[in-house]
């Protein structure tokens, strides 16, 4: 007898740096990003949605070569053998859009944008290779007043999804002032190269390792607590000790007062004309966010903020979430940077051979959510769920598919059931639907010209200790018949009593 074949059946799996996201969060997200479009709208910017797709020499920063076509980004080659990509990010894309729309724009042009971006990189807790940004950015801007409105727009945004002042900071720097240290302290060698590169990242880590980790960082090296190397830049000591009282400008003033960083800053930079000219933008900058009401309490000026993207060329800016909330383990959690930004004027000449002034600001959606959902700050979604309309007899679906439209007309969220089970089974789908009200119409009902309304949440307060609500249980059967002419009216009634009670208890 020959031997069955075995049939090959594919492993159910997300691959590595990816997820699904279910219907709860995705409601929370969309009404997030809402109250984000809402800013963005109110500053006066438009939406634009460019290609997912793009050919791989337009992304700047993960230029493919011969040897690692996809060295940063998912890339692969069409019938014509060009390489494409997907983008890393929104804003390479969008100055190819400038580029290409030159001529037919308003300039400065305005834009917003939301959509998921890849990463070709080894995945981590927290670091996902497919995730959602939310930009917006000014093209065509040569002042520093649009890269100060992009600080002041970010600011808002927290506030719109509920984190409140005195728990978020905005920290803004100038890689023209660090360019200036960097010519002051005589670091050889254009912006980019090894020590320049190995410099930037050791400022960047001082509110993780303090003065000390920098300090080795910056000279011969660090040992972190794995035991792992990371060479240095190899700084002698009075360099080093130049770059540290940059780095120190400001720390412990009152309240990260920004100009008391600035005078700082001015003497670190020295003579530099680069550096200087970095400080005077970022003198201007504070005074626009005075003039607006913006003080520290929202806005410092912090030399920790470096920025990792080559293409940044003057201010630079990130957010920080200051406050510390548990995670379901009840271990410690500390958000820091959900969204950043800056000044990237090199990234349209690329393909225009001109410079073309720009700046923008990305939110990081799904830490943002995330740090909204620990705060609890996510709004209730018990109301979102479906009423749900029993079909327990095969032969007269029309009738509750027509209870089904008329809720529906009535703007009431409800869906027929359609699963072909009994009845038992059919309200087990209910309930785990988190249906706040069942209806019923069975032969008897039908003969009396009625139906039967199962109040689901009714049903789930009746096993919970609430103080308060026994008095509102008595006059509220879980169960109730009702002419078959009143349905949407009764279902109106019970869903607004929910609504009203869940209120009363702070739900």
């Amino acid at each position: 007898m020959a031997k069955k074949e075995k049939t090959f059946r594919p492993k159910a799996r997300v691959p590595k740096g990816v997820r699904d996201i279910s219907g709860p969060l995705l409601r929370s997200e969309a009404r997030m990003l809402a109250r984000i479009r809402e800013v963005y709208e109110r500053y006066g910017f438009d939406p634009l949605e460019t290609s997912a797709i793009e050919y791989a020499d337009a992304l700047g920063k993960f230029l493919p070569d011969e040897d690692r076509p996809n060295e940063g980004v998912f890339a692969f080659q069409d019938d014509d053998e060009q390489w494409m990509a997907l983008r890393y990010d929104l804003t390479a894309p969008l100055a190819r859009y400038v580029a290409e729309n030159y001529d037919g724009l308003p300039k400065p042009f305005r834009r917003y944008q939301t959509g998921p971006v890849w990463r070709n990189e080894k995945p981590g807790p927290g670091r996902f290779r497919q995730f959602t940004q939310f930009d917006a950015d000014t093209v065509g801007a040569p002042t520093v007043a649009a890269d100060a409105e992009m600080v002041m727009l970010a600011c808002d945004c927290f506030e719109a999804v509920g984190i409140p002042r005195g728990s978020y900071r905005l920290r803004a720097s100038n890689r023209k002032v660090l360019d200036g240290l960097m010519e002051e302290i005589g670091i050889a060698g254009e912006p980019g190269s090894v020590v320049h590169m190995t410099v930037l990242r050791a400022i960047d880590k001082y509110d993780r390792l303090g003065r000390q980790g920098v300090e080795l960082l910056l000279g011969p090296g660090r040992k972190d607590e794995s035991g792992d190397f990371t060479k240095g830049a190899g700084l002698e000591p009075d360099q080093i000790a130049r770059v540290m009282d940059y780095v120190e400008s400001g720390v412990g003033t009152e309240e990260s007062d920004r100009k008391a960083t600035l005078d700082g800053w001015r003497k670190v930079v020295g003579k530099s004309e680069i550096g200087l000219e970095g400080v005077e933008e970022l003198a201007e900058m504070d005074a626009l966010f005075t003039a607006a009401g913006y003080g520290s309490d929202r806005i410092e000026f912090n030399s920790w903020i470096v920025r990792g993207l080559g293409y940044y060329t003057g201010p630079v800016f990130e957010s920080d979430l200051l406050f510390e909330v548990k995670d379901e383990k009840g271990n410690p959690v500390r958000f820091g940077s959900v969204g950043s930004g800056g000044r990237y004027d090199g990234l349209v000449e690329r393909f225009k051979g001109v410079k073309v002034p720009a700046t923008g600001f990305s939110i990081g959606v799904s830490r943002l959510l995330a740090a909204l959902e620990l705060l609890g700050k996510l709004e209730d979604e018990a109301q979102s769920a479906p009423v749900v309309v029993l079909t327990l007899d095969a032969d007269r679906m029309a009738d509750s598919q027509a209870m089904t439209r008329e809720l529906r007309e009535a703007g009431i969220r409800a869906e027929m059931y359609l699963g072909g089970s009994g009845m038992r089974a059919q309200m087990k789908y209910a309930d785990r639907r988190g249906a706040p009200i069942a209806v019923i119409e069975g032969e008897d009902e039908r003969a009396r010209g009625e139906v039967t309304l199962k109040d689901l949440i009714l049903g789930a307060e009746m096993s919970k200790e609430i103080e308060d609500n026994a008095e509102w249980r008595e006059g509220q059967p879980a169960q109730v018949s009702i002419p078959r002419a009143n349905l949407v009216e009764e279902v109106e009634k019970m869903l607004a009593r929910h609504s009203s009670h869940a209120g009363h208890h702070g739900r």
